[in-house]
């Protein structure tokens, strides 16, 4: 009896150790630090959340997102994002067309969003 009970135990601790290792490959701020590791593009957003910002890593770089709601003619659209950066003292070697491409793949999950670039980002731009 104390065989098989043990053997239930082992089998139940080898389900949870499966499920926790699938949980933390399929986490998304996981994939965010990877990412930013391989200096690869990739776009964390909640789009049912407005109140949760959205994170961006590009070229090692990471961004931050702060969304606004407002009105649109026929609905209420994110119309305002401000970006900027947690770590400005990283930004070596960012250019303006690298703000032009994150602007982009903004514009493309926020068509009708208005993009802020807080400081030091704000001087690399075009007026």
């Amino acid at each position: 009896m104390i065989v098989i009970l043990f053997r239930l135990l082992v089998i139940i601790a080898m389900i949870v150790l499966i499920y926790t290792a699938y949980q933390y490959l399929v986490n998304p701020k996981r994939k965010l630090e990877v990412a930013e590791e391989k200096k690869e593009f990739y776009f964390l957003d909640f789009n049912d959340n407005i109140k949760k910002n959205f994170f961006i890593t590009y070229k090692g770089f990471l961004f931050e997102g702060e969304k606004y709601l407002g009105a649109t003619e026929d609905a209420f659209e994110v119309i305002n994002i401000v970006m900027h950066t947690k770590s400005p003292e990283k930004l070596k070697g960012f250019e303006r067309k690298d703000i032009y491409f994150l602007e982009e793949e903004i514009l493309i999950r926020y068509p009708h969003a208005e993009i802020e670039w807080k400081y030091p980002i704000n001087k690399l731009q075009l007026k």
